[in-house]
Parts: structure tokens; sequence; C-alpha cells
């Protein structure tokens, strides 16, 4: 029989194994989230590859060939297609592919820097998503620091000298996607109908085709054949790690929202950006300082800060009246 002390020391080492898990799938998808921008920042801009499209197109084929791969020599599972599939994953499909396409549109727009702050828009959406679709309220502490980054990066817009309109509606347009994916994500896991490994290829799966038919009608991809890049077996390489880093930072996506919570992700994301906006300074070449930019950019930082020391100093609930990890209903 368990004693009261035995329980104790029970609930103790679930709660740090709970800590840990929540810790290392953050820091997972921070590495992957900034790897994946920087390669894509370089074939981009550094090797002015022709279109973005045909780069996600890149990125949702590896994901589906990984996966089935997995599944044919069963290092992984998930339930096969069926009639319902498409139902119990819609919208997601619309928010993932929304999200990639306007990512790495705005990539190409942007410098880094200042794409790095006008994601912060992402982090109020996604709070406001969980609250409206989830029912998760966020803490006040939480509230104050998503607040704060709002408003560095209002005064880091206000004075960005290299100002792109179509840049800044895609990556408005990407944090709206982002938001959506990332509660809408933390919805499926929850409702265990196909698990993460078949969220993840029925996702790619459903959206590869839209993706390859508007990339045919617009162009792009007889654009792409004719890019004398492909004679660069450096830039083929980057290619091809912008494609398995598609992959990668889906399936991390999906372990830092399960244990933890889509505004978590999407925070995690914003503070790799820190790294990001100073190399980007260095790495795309089209960044133009101002003390303005650089002194919101700071504010903004400052909040992604407060909201990491709330978030992983909180003490970490039981497994059983909190599976996910969720830290953003304190």
């Amino acid at each position: 029989m368990e004693t009261p002390e035995t329980a104790k020391h029970t609930t103790a080492a679930e709660d740090r194994r709970n800590l840990l898990l929540r810790v290392l799938t953050a820091l997972f998808y921070g590495i992957s989230s900034f790897m994946i921008m920087v390669v894509n920042k370089r074939v981009l801009t550094i090797y002015n590859f022709p279109s973005f499209q045909v780069l996600g197109l890149g990125q949702i084929a590896a994901t589906i060939v990984i996966l089935w791969f997995g599944k044919l020599f069963k290092f992984i599972s998930f339930p096969d297609l069926s009639q319902d599939t498409l139902r119990k994953i819609w919208p997601l499909p619309v928010m993932y592919l929304g999200n990639m396409v306007f990512g790495l549109g705005g990539t190409q727009q942007l410098s880094l820097p200042m794409l790095t702050v006008l994601r912060r828009f992402s982090i109020l959406m996604t709070m406001i998503g969980e609250y409206l679709i989830l029912k998760s309220k966020p803490s006040r502490a939480v509230q104050f620091s998503v607040y704060l980054m709002i408003f560095g990066t209002i005064v880091a817009a206000s004075n960005d000298l290299a100002f792109n309109l179509q840049g800044y509606i895609f990556v408005l347009l990407n944090d709206m996607f982002t938001a959506g994916n990332g509660v809408l994500m933390k919805q499926k896991l929850e409702s265990k109908d196909l698990g993460k490994y078949g969220l993840m290829f029925y996702n790619s799966l459903f959206t590869f085709f839209p993706s390859l038919l508007f990339a045919h009608l617009t162009g792009d991809l007889v654009t792409t054949l004719d890019f004398p890049g492909w004679s660069d077996q450096f830039f083929c390489f980057q290619f091809f790690l912008a494609c398995v880093f598609g992959f990668i930072l889906m399936i991390s996506t999906v372990l830092c929202t399960a244990f933890n919570s889509a505004l978590t992700t999407t925070i995690v994301g914003c503070l790799k950006n820190i790294l990001i906006t100073y190399l980007g300074m260095f790495i795309g070449g089209d960044y133009q300082y101002s003390l303005v930019n650089f002194i919101g950019l700071n504010i903004s930082v400052f909040g992604s800060l407060i909201y990491t020391k709330v978030t992983f100093t909180a003490k970490s609930r039981p497994a059983s009246s909190n599976p996910s990890g969720e830290v953003s209903k304190i």
C-alpha cells in the first residue's frame, strides 16, 4: 500500500519529468525554428531563389516521404487514410499552408530583424485564440509580458527604414495563420483521433496538391526549373536542408505544443528570434539599423524573457490533471 510520503515523492518525480519534457521540447523547437529561418533566408535572399512557393512544396514533400517510410518500416504508426480523415483534420491544412506560404514570403521580402519584430503579433493572436477556442485564460503575468512585447513591436516598426508593404502584409497574415495553426494543433492533439504523426502526415498530404496546382498556375514551377543555381552543389545542399528542416520544424512544433501550449510554442519561436535578429544583420545583408527600431526590439525581447520565466518556473502540474503540460492556464 502506497504511503502519503511515497505518493509525495512519486508526484515530485512526475513533476520533474514533466518540467524536463517541457523544457527539452521547447529547446528542440527553438533550435529547429532557428535553423530553418537561417537556411530559408540564405536560399531565398543570398541565392535569390525565385519562388518561396516551390521551396514550401519541397518542405511538404519531404515531410510526406519521411513519415511514409517511417510507417512502412514500422518506426512510427498512424491511422490509414479513410473517408473521414479530412473531416477530423480540417481546417488545420488551411492554417498550415497559410503559415508556410506567407512565412516564406515574408522571409524573402523583409530583413530578418524586421521579420522578427513583426512576428510578435502572432503571440497576441495565439493568446486570444487559446482563450476563445480552448477556453484557456493566461495569468496576469503572462498577459503583461505579451502586451509588453506588442508595445516593443509597435515602437520598432514605427521607424522601419526599409518599409515593404507586401512584406508587412505577408508577415501579418503569417502571424494569423501561425496562431490558428498552433491553437487548432492543440485541439486536434487533445482529441487523439490521428495522433501527432497522423496529423503531420495528412496535414502535409492535403496541402501538397493544392500547393502544386497553385505553383503551376503562377508559373513558379517553370521559373524554378530554369534557375541557374541548380548547378551549384552548395546551393543544392542548402535547398535539401531547407526541405528536411521543414519536417523537423513540424515535428518539433507538434511536440512543443503537446507538452506545453500553443502560446508557449509561439513565444519560444520568438525567443529564438533574439539570436536571429542580430545574426540577421549580417546573414541577409538587407537590414537598415535605426536607434528607435533597436530600442523597440529590446523592449519586446524583455517581454519575451518575462514570459519565459513565468512559464518555466511555474509549478509543473501532475500528468493526470494536466497531460499536455499547459502552463498558459496559470
